[in-house]
């Protein structure tokens, strides 16, 4: 039998990347001050999304999950929230028709301003340093007042999450994409010298078909471009801050038990995932749908320990499962791990996140991540789920709407690193490289 659970009883375990602060009675202020705020998001929101999960785990939704790796607070603005909505609705509208099935749109916005460290110091030149542990603990520029935990920055981090959500949701209730016309979308890399004939051939005609096929819509409906464009995004992002995560956790009315309401679907880390850690603790305890990143160290049955202590009355849309393996590994650490959650009867949902665990560091000291090795790892992860005859159901991918120069291929080689490398943490792919994965998911669905 499992301890009583409350949204403090964290704090009795060990905590996996645990931020020290050095001002403790300023630390209990911005909890309990972020405690009197109102919630980011709200129950119904949580409870849809966790209907919209069983579904897929039922195969009859995708989720797609993508965003910034460390949102900061400077991005904040109307043209880069804007750029990422606009390029996971273009990716979901791909994946749609391509897999003939409802997109659920995740995004890795409003609230992913932590990121988990291999090392809690750095050292340049000779000076050590607490890690950036992002925009929600301490600044990025290297120097002992930006590298101090500041628990004010909780509070900023909690306005912009807020700010973020209150912009997306004006957009979103307003149809602010029309992607009824080609034109709109950026095809520039199909002039790429390097691209398939084929694959050319495929993008052309299905960015035609979907906007055909929206028109056509239209027109049987006799509804409006806005109304067809008005689509619901939900929002995620690694709950690694326990401090944060807790302090907006509520009972709310006419429910049962707690939900953290600082976003619709946190995910617990890597690192952070310890059956006996603060982290699985705190979330074991919380109504939202919870997310899991898994390695290629991870042993199956921990894994499938780890979803009955977070879901232990296996309850339909609760658990996402996030296998990060890497395209040279998936194919032999994901089946065991596959075979022992469905040997359990456990109800998650399988997601592939084919970043972090394709990530290179250069000679230049530049870490970036290859086009191919990306679209590797998702075509194994399909094929294992076929061989095993369970379902891929969701994509997770850092990404931005920018023209940004992070990762190699889908245009974009060694030398052009460092033309728009604007990532504070980790590689991501540009809005080209996005939707050109997309087409190339799309296609896989189709077959």
């Amino acid at each position: 039998m499992q301890a009583e659970w409350s949204p403090e009883s964290w704090k009795n375990k060990p905590e996996a990347q645990r931020v020290a602060y050095e001002d403790e009675a300023l630390l209990a202020q911005a909890t309990t001050e972020l405690r009197s705020m109102p919630p980011l998001v709200t129950s119904w929101e949580v409870e849809k999304l966790k209907g919209f999960v069983a579904e897929a785990q039922d195969g009859k939704r995708f989720l797609l999950q993508g965003g910034d790796c460390a949102e900061t607070l400077a991005d904040c603005r109307p043209s880069v929230i804007t750029n990422k909505l606009k390029i996971l609705l273009q990716m979901s509208l791909v994946l749609v028709h391509g897999g003939k099935t409802p997109v659920i749109r995740v995004g890795r916005f409003a609230g992913q301003y932590a990121k988990p460290r291999s090392s809690p110091t750095e050292t340049v030149d000779g000076v050590t340093l607490p890690s950036y542990f992002g925009d929600l603990v301490n600044h990025a520029a290297f120097d002992g007042d930006s590298r101090r935990a500041d628990p004010r920055a909780l509070i900023r981090g909690y306005t912009r999450a807020a700010l973020t959500l209150n912009f997306i949701r004006s957009l979103t209730a307003g149809g602010f994409a029309d992607l009824h016309h080609p034109e709109y979308w950026d095809m520039a890399f199909l002039s790429r010298a390097d691209l398939n004939p084929k694959l050319r051939e495929d993008y052309t005609r299905m960015s035609r078909d979907l906007s055909s096929a929206l028109r056509f819509m239209e027109a049987l409906g006799e509804t409006s471009i806005d109304d067809l464009t008005r689509v619901e995004f939900f929002t995620s992002h690694e709950g690694l801050s326990l401090h944060y995560e807790s302090a907006q956790t509520r009972r709310v009315p006419r429910r049962e038990g707690f939900y953290d309401l600082t976003t619709h679907m946190p995910w617990v880390g890597e690192r952070t995932r310890d059956i006996d850690g603060a982290h699985v603790e705190f979330f074991r305890g919380v109504a939202n749908t919870v997310g899991v990143k898994v390695g290629p160290s991870a042993k199956p049955d921990d894994v499938a320990a780890l979803v009955k202590v977070l879901n232990p009355q296996n309850e339909p849309g609760k658990i996402v499962l996030i296998a990060r393996m890497g395209a040279s590994k998936v194919t032999e650490a994901l089946p065991p791990i596959v075979s022992r959650v469905t040997e359990s009867k456990a109800r998650v949902l399988w997601v592939t996140d084919p970043m972090h665990g394709n990530t290179i560091s250069l000679a230049s000291g530049i870490k970036t991540r290859n086009f191919d090795d990306i679209l590797a790892e998702i075509e194994s992860s399909f094929d294992v789920h076929k061989n095993m005859g369970t379902r891929l159901g969701g994509v997770h991918f850092e990404l931005t709407g920018d023209d940004v120069t992070e990762c190699l291929g889908g245009g974009i080689s060694e030398a052009d690193l460092d033309k728009n490398y604007a990532s504070v943490c980790d590689p991501r792919l540009n809005y080209r490289q996005a939707l050109e994965m997309a087409f190339l998911i799309a296609r896989r669905m189709s077959q």
